[in-house]
């Protein structure tokens, strides 16, 4: 709040206030660095998950301006994946890879896409539908033995799981800060030390030079708060949320009818479950869940307004009406188990009013 209200500095001028704002910006830099043990000199303040996956792929086709292929999966966040769309239409060749019925990616997949044209490998860490984790691990080490860049959209995975950058060797790595509880609008880039990097926004010598435009100083305070309340509380995170999040779900698998998990049922983050009630579309058990005071989504809120069913769910289960009968439920870190009852309760009414 003393940076929305008197703390009013430019943090790129030479004035006592803005040097003092500046110092508050390093500090936050060293806590979002700390969440993922990484340098501080390697966080880079974006505006979200977007920009911050955007910026990735940007700067690694710009690094190898004579490779015009990308390798990235069907199943990805919207930025990435209308990103690739745009760069189809200007002449780069994209490949989608697949996955399997419980959302899972075949690394030998990836390997057989890797070409000596391949500039960059875009993969998400955990999906942000599904909760559904790739193998991150393995995958940067086929990517680093064919010298190829790689990215990976962490906006799901960060504070949930353990995502340290020294143990996963990702060139890119993006984070948001509203995945932690901190406003809306901001987000973070880990670009490695020796990674190639030219910036989305070309301005001012922000950001070291690396992001133009005056640093949103009040939501940079908040993300790295936030970071640091995560780090504190994320060796609890599974053991706290898993069995609330199991038992919601064991309970609408068992109590309702025609219900079905999407994603694995083990090799997921552990605040998120997606499941389909058949013959329910999402959007009405949506609006009626949220009437009952339960807040649900059938995909990302990137596109909440869209009538398009869930692409993830669609590229698992293409046989069936499943993308369009689909929920996300996800947890937090102070979910109780009364909240849980309660819910099942308001979920197990919608869904019978409903059929």
């Amino acid at each position: 709040m003393p940076y929305l209200e008197f703390e009013w500095g430019n943090p790129s001028s030479s004035y006592r206030f803005g040097s003092k704002i500046k110092t508050a910006i390093n500090k936050a830099r060293e806590s979002v660095a700390a969440l993922i043990n990484a340098h501080p000199n390697e966080i880079i303040f974006t505006s979200g998950g977007t920009e911050s996956n955007n910026a990735a792929i940007n700067a690694a086709l710009k690094a190898c301006p004579n490779k015009r292929h990308i390798i990235t999966s069907c199943v990805e966040h919207s930025s990435v994946l209308n990103y690739c769309k745009s760069l189809e239409n200007i002449g780069y060749k994209v490949t989608y890879l697949p996955v399997n019925r419980e959302g899972i990616l075949n690394i030998s997949d990836l390997e057989n896409a890797i070409t000596p044209e391949t500039a960059i490998v875009s993969l998400m860490w955990a999906n942000n539908e599904t909760g559904v984790i790739f193998p991150i691990k393995e995958i940067s080490e086929i990517c680093k033995s064919k010298g190829v860049l790689f990215h990976c959209d962490a906006v799901q995975a960060v504070g949930k799981i353990e995502v340290d950058v020294k143990k996963v060797n990702v060139d890119y790595l993006s984070i948001t800060g509203h995945k932690l509880y901190a406003p809306k609008g901001i987000g973070a880039l880990f670009v490695r030390k020796k990674a190639p990097f030219s910036p989305l926004i070309i301005g001012g010598h922000q950001e070291n030079g690396r992001r133009g435009g005056t640093e949103n100083v009040p939501f940079i305070i908040g993300f790295g708060k936030a970071a640091e309340i995560t780090l504190s509380y994320l060796k609890d995170y599974e053991k706290r949320v898993r069995p609330l999040r199991d038992y919601l779900e064991d309970e609408i698998l068992k109590s309702i009818p025609d219900t079905e998990l999407n994603g694995h049922k083990v090799q997921r983050i552990p605040n998120t479950t997606n499941i389909t009630f058949h013959n329910v579309l999402s959007a009405a058990l949506i609006l009626l869940l949220d009437e009952g005071g339960v807040c649900v989504s059938s995909g990302s809120a990137c596109l909440a307004d869209s009538t398009e069913p869930s692409h993830v769910i669609k590229a698992m289960k293409p046989d069936d009406e499943s993308s369009r009968q689909m929920i996300r439920f996800s947890l937090g870190y102070t979910t109780t188990f009364d909240q849980v009852k309660n819910a099942l309760e308001i979920i197990k009414n919608a869904v019978e009013e409903l059929r």
